[in-house]
Formats: C-alpha cells, structure tokens, sequence
C-alpha cells in the first residue's frame, strides 16, 4: 500500500491506495489546519487498516506547487515517514495529480475527447495561478508556471482544441479566459485520492526521491512583508 499525502492547499488529505485503487481516505477543509490534522489522520489511517509506516510500499506527497506552508508541512512530514519506516519517497506534481482526478470527471460529464487540453490551475494570490497544461494522455502540453491571467492568456491554443479549467485557481479567472472553446468546473476539489495512479507508475518505474534532499517545488519564492511600523523602535 501507498500513504499519500495532499497538502498544496488549505485542504489537508491523507489517502491510504494499494495498486487497485484507494482503500480509505481523511480529509479535512478546514484552514490551517495540516499542522494538527495531518499526522492525526496518518495515525488513524494506518490503524483502521492494522499497519504500520514499515508495511507501505512507499509514501507519496503532493511536492508543489501550492501554499508555502502547506507543502513544507507535507513534505517533512513524509521525509520523516520515508527515513524512520526505511520505505521509498514519492514525490507528485500537484497539477498532475488534478488532471488524474478530473480526467474520468471530463469524459463522463463533458465527453472529453483525444483533442482536448486540460489545465489544473492553482490560487496563487490576486490574478496570479499556477498551471499546467495536459493532453488527454497525461503528457505535457505547457509546463508548470506561475502567470497572471489576462484576457490574452491561451489565446496562442489553436480553437480546434477545447481546453478544461479546473482547481481554485481557475474560479478568479473565468471573467479573464475569453478564449473560445473553453470549459470551467467550479465543483472540483483536489484530494489525495487522486494520487494512487500517478504514484503507483511512479513506484513501478522506481522514480524516488532522495530523502536527504528532496525539497517541494515551490515554483516562487515566498515572500516575507515587513511590517509598516516599527513598533519596538528598532
């Protein structure tokens, strides 16, 4: 079985999969809440199917790019896991595993097709997301990038390709896509559940993470304000 751990944004998800799909899952939207909820839902997951860390097959972490904060907590947690229990890291982009989760979504609700594009996208604050872009086979179309969204944003996609916006990052920017052939889904939430595929081809094909310098992929720096006043004068 796999452990994996969903954290690039406020949702905290833990999924516990084995390679037919996953098994059970703990999940919770509350806002800032990884630091008291994740190794919480790690330990109860692990004891409902009567296992410990050393019985996994490997642990796989969502590395980014999302919340700062978030993808810190994820992935030291799962450093943790991977160096006490001795079992493989994995690490995911998180905009991949989002095309994994909406793409059965997109072909029983929308009819997706082999010329369809898909573009996770990822609140990044103010007009600001991070995205990627997919084929309907999983390959890369566009890399991750951080970019603000304007109304000449994708307009480089030929029409003949109908592309699929989906993830929080896609909600602020409806009013700013006016590229035609276009398709929003405001109801989809990321998990980790949407993990299992992508980190099973990962375990099969032996793609792991150093545990000693695996960091998330944070795409941008972060960014500390200083504050207006110097209230201790110094």
């Amino acid at each position: 079985m796999i452990l994996c751990l969903e954290t690039a944004t406020p949702l905290c998800s833990v999924a516990l999969c084995d390679s037919s799909g996953v098994s059970s899952i703990k999940e919770s939207s509350e806002g800032k809440s990884h630091a008291s909820l994740l190794t919480l839902f790690i330990i109860e997951l692990l004891n409902e199917a009567g296992i410990k860390a050393g019985d996994l097959e490997a642990i796989a972490v969502s590395k980014g790019p999302g919340s700062y904060t978030g993808l810190r907590i994820g992935v030291s947690t799962a450093k943790g896991i991977a160096y006490a229990a001795s079992v493989p890291l994995i690490g995911l982009e998180t905009t991949f595993s989002m095309f994994h989760g909406f793409f059965s979504t997109a072909k029983s609700k929308y009819g997706a097709a082999g010329g369809d594009l898909f573009c996770p996208m990822l609140d990044a604050r103010r007009m600001e997301v991070y995205y990627a872009l997919f084929d309907s086979e999983g390959r890369t179309v566009r890399g991750i990038r951080a970019e603000i969204i304007d109304k000449t944003s994708f307009s480089d996609i030929p029409l003949s390709h109908r592309i699929f916006f989906f993830g929080d990052g896609s909600v602020k920017c409806r009013n700013e896509i006016t590229r035609e052939n276009v398709v929003f889904s405001d109801d989809f939430r990321i998990s980790a559940s949407y993990m299992q595929q992508p980190a099973y081809a990962a375990f099969r094909e032996h793609r792991f993470e150093d545990v000693a310098y695996f960091e998330p992929f944070y795409l941008k720096d972060f960014l500390i304000s200083k504050p207006a006043k110097n209230v201790l004068r110094k």
